[in-house]
């Protein structure tokens, strides 16, 4: 034998399994002994001869078989033994679908895969959690660790040749399997125990040696010292694999393991701590827990390797390469795939129609099919006609040519007379009836069905419902409505059957017309007077039967048969299957429709045939029945589909004596597949020794609409058999004939259909636009004239005339004449001797890019790469789905229950590899499910377009998909190359126009003078304004602060402000011994207290830090930031509750940060009743009153200094803007932390006078309607919240506005609801909120928004005057440009935008290009510069960085206007000049923000605002509840939340991928599926994407899944 001095057990465990493989095959007989021994050698050779590899290591995992214990498999013999024994057992549980096996195929597809061998593809392998519903074999939970080397083997082969050239490595690593296997690289998974790991995994170690229990989570970086020189050769070797990619560093620390920490729930959001940087502090101390190396991988991070190895698969280059071509700036074209000029194209002469043999006329036919029963019941009535079989496979009644006649004429006499009350007659001649019956009661089927021919009503037999969910059931209810159905005949036994509802009726399915049911049972029968007698007139062209059919998309159409119609295709087949009276039919099909109605029902009939009916359940039970039955009964004719030869084949052994030798027809029903020959010889093969003969073997070419197109005659005896064509699939994909010569690998071998139908004329057609008669080298569609098929889709007669009537043409598109041919649906050709050859159907046909591939073809590619471990019963659907402008292929198969995912995704990346070397096509999307859970039509086989239809809406539930866009998108546009801007210095500028448009440039109106020199000095400063109304307006209310039930929990008088304020001041000096200008930081919830310490800090002299307080629940995640935020301030101290005073020195505050060296901390509950000596006036305006940190949306911490004129300015702006004076409310829900929120909040009230009603929106979480009722309650007119609080009011209360009125809220005051933000204004969400809350009064014009920006903290605010906020529709296309083109409402690709509220007065913004800050015009989208008296000062920095201070504050234009001074916002937005007139009658220009402009994703060219791709992702699938997106190393990573259950989480990738192709143009490369409330979300309500990126690639978000995308 070829394995002495071949260990075995220590083979890799693929070779292991091969040869376990080998095995099975010689044992079931699949393989020759030689071909055994051959291939056995070959998988050996290259173990023979190898050096014996070093001892391994201790930290080197040996391949050695797993330690043993309670899961340790048995042997590989035993355990392939039972195997096979349970497969038997149970058929066809886990082997191939034969029906596609094919010897020569398999061998080609291992030669195509071994090709593919050498380098190996590195698909990184998906993350999915260990969830319930994935089972989880146990040997592969080893424990994982963090190398950030290749993720498996191959990875490491392909890098080693292109890294270490072999002269320099030592001879003893020639054979890379000697150190391959041994894992050396480890794997790099997740570090939770909830993902699995990857496929380079290693097993765990016997623990025979002294060892720790567990291997370290992190492995060290370095390689240890002691290592064996050839090891140490292959560490080296090792180490240039990773391609410098980890460049050991001394602050590489190990990320730490987060896995345990819960996610924060979303109920109270928190601004993330993690790695917020502080603007002007060293990024490095902050980011030392995620070094980047050189080319942005970070070290030690386990997500990024597969990233990294998802990058190297992409580098790969791509088939078919993306070529040239000019992309126009407005109309974005997609790439038109040129044309190969070695495509071969026909090059035959044009085809003859080929004419059948002549029917010939046999003088006793009957004129009408009944008559021949009639004259059968009549003169051979003890002549047998039916045998049906019971479920054990033995006869369970036979029904003679008597006793058919005597029943059909008694449900005739029924039908007609018997059915209303008396004298009514409900059915007439011609109205359709529907037949239920089970495949297991033909003999009431031929009843039935004869009943109705002779009662002259048309039966339409369909499949019988069995519940709601049935596959395709609608659509049968679509047929019964199109052809008018109102009556169906059943047997009571399926009557009892059906389902009913609780009332005991049956259930009204899906899309059914009303039905009456009727019992056809002779019991319910009544018997006809003497006299009468049905008629029977001659056969017209009237219809018979209707037969369904359901096509690709799903709709199920009815095909009439017309009377004469049957008559001459039961004489056709009768002629070409040479059937004789008394003859023996054994019937596998269906009875109800094609073949095996044709053949077994009415062909019989008309020859006096006796059938034996072998259902489909006896065929599950008993295999070999139907052989058994032709044995039994001494059969002439069988009819089968290669399935039953497959089945018959696997259970031949268990009956050793049994002859086949009656037979003289084997008729294949499915003969059309192309597949089938392999079936066919095979069968042969196993039963020519039973008494086969191989003439018998006669396969078939039918379709509903042509009925019987072709059927092999049966052949002489010694004659030799038809020969085969040996096809290249590259040519069948462009559509002509070529005999395969070169490429073994990819040829089809097909078997011919034999000849035309006797009396029928046949022509080949183009399948796709005129029917052009075809080349004789082409391949097409098959179309049939004849008198023996079907005449229309009944009721539907748009349909028919592209199907029934068609008339083909010639290469100048003349028609050749006037007979109507009919399309049969089938593709092929014909062959020499006027052979008919059928290579697939149109129903299977997939265009991928110009190229057409056959369904079929591709699943008997993919059941030849060994499905056996993978794949339960070779059920694998194939179908296409259109994905930007092609189709693209998707691949479904059911997985065994038993099969790993190590299986299954090894499969998957296989098959890939297999049909894209065979069949030169991409898969785009390769998706397992469950065994048993595609949708089955009603014998068992996959119903293609439900599963099609799942896909698409995202229910059919995969537990394991694999997308490949990356290879098989290449109709992309060309990447953009960024253009030179056209605005330069040079450009003229004139007025406002440059370059032929007007300046992007908008201006509030001007603040005006202030009126009264006594006022000058009362608003100088705030806190002289809060003095001057204590003395001048006492008992004035200026705040109320609400609890959640509505009560008010304080007030605060003018006074009482000032006094608290004092009060504070004086504590401040005294306890804090703070020097004038220190920083104090205040931590407050909301509230007064928050306001009186403001004060009280500028009475003091001191600047006031206002930071948000830690969440109770939530220390962990809450507290650093404001620690941070402590240190980068410098505060001197803190001012804050006793509450929070305890918290802040707890043991759970001191487990996040150290609590020991907080700053002087005061609590102000209860102050000491001094007021400080005197109160603190600035020298000048100019001085900072205080500073305002925010984290922006990238994650950076960011303080602001705003000086006192800015206050004042922008106070002062506010009030004119909104028109506010002392007998004004207004009511604010709003965080008051930062930005114009805390403005409104502490500083606008005491300014302008007006009395402020503060709602804290923490308080709405347990009472969601308490904003709602105070604007009620109160009367507000303006009303100021966050999208937060706007987004709890609509998603809770949105149902409940009945509620709410029948509680008296009305929102008819309110005036202007204005939501705080800074960033786009959310469309969608104002627009609900607007629409939910009109029953209760709101009005449609109230909503807007404000915006602001860290540089400004309110540019815009929609005040009260003034047009109201506008919404344009701008084009995507052109905005991913940088252009603004307006389109229509509804224009494809259009993006709505509202306008960001009205400017403010004294302010002025213009738009500028961030590269060359030049102004544009305005129809670019440019930066938003703003110039106001209220701009901030500057960024609060600990090193006071100028130059980027004066990046962001102190700006000048390059050209243009070269003196003013301007703040870059950062956000992208435009100027647009509205037809509406603002206050001073000029044309109201309008500011829209677009995005921020460090968010935005630079991708091929062109700029992408995330909002825009993650609206895209929420609207793929009900079950994505929130989503983000970022790019890492210019991959589109898509996270999204899943609120459905976890087994969604699979169907969520195909869409996103989907969708975000379609309407963006990207492909996305890792879609990371999560649980609710992961993406984290800052007090604002913005998405921190960039600590969502971070979270990501330090592997902290514990996902449910993650898919890379190939």
């Amino acid at each position: 034998m070829a394995d002495r001095g071949v260990d075995l057990s220590a083979l890799p465990k693929e070779v292991r399994d091969q040869l376990a493989e080998l095995d099975l095959e010689l044992s079931e007989g699949d393989i020759t002994q030689k071909g055994y021994e051959k291939k056995r050698t070959k998988l050996l050779a290259p173990f023979l001869f190898n050096t014996p590899a070093a001892p391994p290591l201790q930290n080197d995992v040996p391949p050695a078989a797993p330690a043993p214990s309670s899961h340790a498999p048995p042997p590989a013999s035993s355990s392939r033994y039972r195997e096979r024994r349970s497969r038997r057992t149970h058929r066809n549980g886990g082997t191939r679908d034969d029906r596609y096996r094919s010897d020569i195929h398999s061998e080609a597809v291992q030669a195509a895969l071994a090709q593919h061998k050498e380098e190996k593809m590195a698909l990184p392998m998906p993350t999915k959690r260990r969830s319930t519903y994935v089972p989880s074999p146990i040997d592969t939970r080893t424990p994982p660790d963090s190398s950030s080397a290749s993720e498996d083997e191959s990875a490491v082969r392909r890098q080693s040749s292109v890294v270490a050239p072999s002269s320099q490595v030592s001879p003893n690593l020639q054979s890379p399997e000697s150190w391959l296997n041994r894992s050396a690289l480890g794997s790099s998974t997740s570090s939770s125990a909830s993902s699995t790991l990857s496929h380079g995994e290693a097993k765990p170690q016997p623990q025979s040696q002294a060892q720790p229990q567990y291997k370290p989570q992190y492995q060290p970086l370095y390689q240890p010292q002691y290592q064996e020189p050839s090891r140490a050769a292959a560490a080296a070797v090792t180490g240039m694999m990773a391609q410098s990619r980890i460049a050991p560093s001394e602050n590489s620390a190990p990320p730490p393991d987060v896995t345990a920490v819960a996610p924060p729930v979303r109920g109270p959001r928190v601004d993330l701590p993690s790695k917020t940087v502080a603007r002007g502090m060293n990024q490095g101390a902050n980011r030392s827990s995620m070094m980047e190396t050189a080319d942005g991988v970070p070290v030690s991070s386990r997500v990024s390797t597969k990233i990294q190895q998802l990058l190297n698969t992409l580098k790969r280059p791509k088939k078919p390469p993306l070529s040239e071509f000019f992309t126009d700036d407005s109309e974005e074209i997609v790439e038109v795939p040129q044309l190969d000029p070695n495509t071969p194209k026909p090059e035959g002469r044009q085809i003859i129609p080929v004419k059948g043999e002549p029917l010939g006329v046999v003088s006793n036919w009957p004129p009408a099919l009944q008559a021949a029963l009639a004259r059968w019941g009549a003169t051979q009535g003890k002549s047998p006609a039916l045998t049906a079989l019971d479920i054990t496979g033995k006869p369970l009644y036979t029904l003679t040519y008597g006793k058919l006649w005597s029943r059909s004429v008694k449900l005739a006499y029924t039908l007609l007379n018997k059915l209303g009350a008396k004298n009514e007659q409900i059915l007439k001649p011609g109205d359709r009836v529907a037949l239920v019956y089970p495949n297991s009661d033909p003999g009431m089927f031929w009843v039935a069905f004869y009943g109705c021919l002779l009662a002259e009503v048309i039966p339409v037999p369909i499949e019988v419902p069995l519940s709601r969910k049935d596959a395709g059931i609608s659509q049968v209810g679509f047929l019964l409505g199109s052809c008018g159905v109102g009556l169906a005949l059943t047997s009571e036994i399926c009557l009892k059957g059906l389902p009913k509802t609780p009332t005991g009726e049956i259930l009204q399915f899906k899309g059914w017309p009303r039905l009456k049911w009727v019992i056809t049972d002779s019991k319910y029968l009544t018997k006809p007077s003497r006299d009468w007698q049905p008629h029977i007139p001659t056969a017209n062209t009237d219809p018979a039967y209707i037969e369904y059919k359901a096509s690709k998309d799903g709709t199920v159409v009815g095909v009439a048969v017309s009377k004469v119609a049957m008559l001459t295709h039961c004489q056709a087949l009768t002629q070409a299957c040479n059937y004789c009276e008394g003859e023996t039919l054994v019937n596998v099909l269906d009875f109800k429709k094609d073949m095996g109605l044709w053949h077994g029902v009415l062909s019989a009939v008309m020859n006096r045939i006796h059938t034996i009916s072998v259902p489909y359940a006896v065929m599950k039970a008993c295999p070999l029945s139907w052989v058994q039955r032709v044995h039994i009964h001494k059969a002439r004719i069988a009819l089968v589909k290669c399935r039953d030869l497959h089945w018959a084949m696997m259970a031949h052994r268990e009956q050793r004596d049994i002859s086949l030798a009656s037979l003289r027809m084997l008729i294949v029903a499915d003969g059309s597949n192309p597949w089938s020959v392999s079936s066919c010889d095979a069968f042969l093969n196993v039963f020519q020794s039973h008494g086969l003969k191989p003439e018998v073997i006669c396969p078939c070419a039918t379709s509903p609409e042509a009925m019987t197109v072709a059927i092999r005659r049966p052949g002489v005896p010694g004659a030799p058999l038809p020969a085969r064509a040996i096809l290249s699939l590259s040519g069948l994909s462009h559509g002509v004939i070529r005999v395969n010569t070169e490429d073994k690998n990819s040829a089809l071998t097909v078997q011919d259909v034999g000849h035309v139908m006797p009396g029928a004329l046949m022509c080949i057609v183009r399948p796709d636009g005129p029917p052009l008669l075809c080349k004789t080298d082409e391949i097409g569609e098959i179309i049939i004239n004849s008198r023996a098929g079907g005449t229309m889709y009944y009721g539907l007669p748009g349909l028919t005339k592209n199907t029934f009537e068609v008339i083909p043409v010639n290469t100048n598109g003349v028609p050749i004449g006037e007979i109507p041919f009919v399309r049969s649906g089938l593709l092929g050709f014909v062959g020499p001797g006027s052979l008919i050859f059928v290579v697939g159907k149109i129903e299977g046909l997939l265009m991928v890019s110009g190229r057409r591939h056959n369904a079929d073809d591709l699943v008997a590619t993919a059941l030849a790469v060994e499905p056996v471990k993978t794949v339960y019963r070779g059920r694998i659907a194939v179908f296409s789905v259109t994905v930007f402008y092609d189709e693209r292929v998707v691949i479904v198969a059911e997985q065994r229950p038993d099969a790993s995912e190590e299986d299954s995704f090894q499969w998957m990346s296989r098959v890939l590899q297999a049909i894209e070397s065979i069949h030169q096509v991409g898969l785009y999307c390769l998706a397992l499910v469950p065994a048993n859970t595609l949708p089955k039509t009603p014998l068992g086989g996959i119903h293609i377009s439900d599963t099609k239809q799942f896909f698409l809406e995202g229910s059919l539930h995969p537990c394991n998909i694999l997308m490949c866009p990356h290879t098989c998108v290449t109709n992309l546009p060309k990447p953009r190359q960024k253009q030179p801007v056209g605005v330069g210095p040079a450009s003229v500028m004139v007025g406002n126009l440059v370059a032929g448009k007007r300046i992007a440039q908008a201006a509030g109106r001007d603040l005006g003078l202030i009126e009264d020199q006594d006022l000058v000095r009362k608003h100088q400063y705030l806190t002289e304004a809060l003095q001057w109304r204590a003395q001048t307006d006492p008992d004035h209310v200026l705040y109320v602060l609400l609890n959640a039930k509505g009560v008010t929990v304080g007030t605060a008088t003018c006074v009482q402000l000032y006094k608290r304020a004092e009060k504070i001041a004086a504590a401040l000096t005294e306890k804090g011994c703070i020097n004038t200008g220190e920083n104090v930081v205040l931590l407050y919830p909301p509230g007064i207290d928050l306001i009186a310490a403001f004060y009280g800090c500028l009475y003091a002299g001191c600047v006031p830090v206002n930071v948000r307080p830690p969440h109770p629940q939530n220390l962990a995640a809450t507290l650093p930031t404001v620690r941070m935020i402590i240190d980068v301030s410098k505060a001197g101290c803190i001012l804050t509750t006793q509450n929070l005073m305890r918290i802040l020195r707890s043991k759970e505050a001191a487990a996040s940060v150290n609590i020991k060296t907080w700053p002087t901390i005061i609590d102000t509950d209860d102050l000491p009743r001094r007021r400080p000596p005197q109160i603190y006036k600035p020298p000048t305006a100019e001085m900072i009153a205080y500073l305002d940190f925010s984290v922006s949306t990238t994650g950076m911490l960011t303080g602001v200094k705003i000086s006192h004129a800015a206050v004042s300015a922008l106070c002062r702006s506010i009030k004119l803007q909104c028109e506010l004076y002392s007998s004004r409310q207004i009511a604010i829900c709003l965080d008051p932390y930062c930005g114009l929120g805390f403005v409104l909040w502490c500083l606008a009230s005491v300014y302008s006078g007006h009395q402020s009603i503060l709602i804290p929106p923490f308080e709405l979480e347990s009472c969601l309607s308490l904003w709602l009722s105070t604007l009620s309650q109160y009367r507000i007119r303006d009303t100021f919240c966050s999208y937060s609080v706007m987004e709890l009011c609509t998603k809770g209360l949105g149902t409940q506005t009945e509620l709410l009125k029948a509680r008296g809220v009305n929102l008819s005051c309110v005036r202007s609801c204005v939501v705080i933000a800074e960033e786009r204004p959310r469309l969608a969400l104002t627009q609900s909120f607007s629409k939910l809350f009109k029953d209760v009064g709101l009005s449609s014009r109230a909503v807007s928004t404000a915006f602001g920006s860290r540089v400004n903290l309110a540019v815009c605010l929609q005040g009260t005057t003034g047009p109201d906020p506008c919404t344009v529709y701008v084009d995507m296309k052109s905005l991913r440009h940088d252009r603004v083109r307006l389109v229509e409402r509804g224009a494809p690709q259009s993006l709505p935008l509202m306008e960001s509220g009205k400017i403010l007065p004294g302010v002025r913004v213009i738009i500028v290009n961030p590269e060359t800050r030049g102004p544009l015009g305005d129809s670019h989208l440019g930066e938003v510069w703003v110039n106001s008296p209220h701009n901030a000062s500057g960024y609060y920095t600990i090193y006071g960085e100028e130059g980027l201070q004066a990046d962001h504050f102190n700006t000048k234009l390059s050209f243009g206007d070269p003196h003013t001074l301007w703040a870059r916002t950062g956000y992208l937005g435009f100027v647009k000049r509205t037809e509406l007139l603002d206050a001073s009658g000029d044309r109201h220009d309008a500011l829209f923000v677009v995005g921020s402009l460090d968010e935005t994703l630079e991708l091929r060219g062109l700029r992408y605002h995330p909002i825009d791709i993650e609206t895209s992702v929420s609207r793929a699938h009900r079950s994505i509840a929130e989503s983000a997106v970022f790019t890492w190393t210019n991959l589109l990573v898509v996270v999204s939340e899943l609120c459905g259950s976890e087994q969604d989480a699979l169907d969520l990738v195909p869409l996103i991928t989907n969708v975000v192709l379609e309407e963006h143009h990207l492909i996305v490369g890792v879609v990371v599926i999560v649980d609710p409330g992961v993406i984290p979300i800052n007090s604002r309500g913005e998405k921190q994407r960039m600590h969502l990126r971070d979270s990501f690639l330090a592997d902290q978000l514990d996902p449910i899944y993650v898919a890379y995308n190939m």
